[in-house]
């Protein structure tokens, strides 16, 4: 379970997860039919790591759209990162946004007005 690697569908991110690396990337649309099962594999991967892991977290997002089921599940990821910031572990978000959507950069910087961790919103260069 140290290994977390999703393909991307049409409207699923793909996600893959480096345990020794401290690394969760997410990249593409999210508009899963059920973001409760979706997420339910990525937030159980994080919280193992913030439990068990010992070097820093760094989730990186490359997120183009996002329904409303997918932004409760990210808020969700983010309380616990916030939780765990607060009892000491490094976490960061690293949010990349491609500077045509307007709209994915005031999600994340509504998400980061929430969040007291390092979380930094960057253009995508990808």
């Amino acid at each position: 379970m140290n290994v977390l690697n999703i393909p991307g569908s049409q409207s699923t991110p793909s996600i893959t997860a480096d345990w020794a690396a401290g690394r969760l990337v997410m990249s593409g649309d999210s508009y899963p039919e059920n973001s409760f099962d979706f997420f339910g594999q990525v937030i159980n991967w994080i919280e193992r790591y913030l439990k068990e892991g010992e070097a820093p977290l760094c989730l990186e997002l490359h997120l183009v759209y996002m329904n409303t089921s997918s932004v409760k599940a990210m808020m969700d990821i983010f309380d616990m990162l916030e939780e765990f910031h607060g009892q000491g572990r490094q976490v960061r978000v690293d949010w990349f946004y491609d500077p045509r959507n307007e709209r994915v950069l005031g999600l994340a910087d509504e998400f980061r007005e929430d969040c007291t961790f390092p979380f930094e919103i960057c253009v995508d260069a990808r």
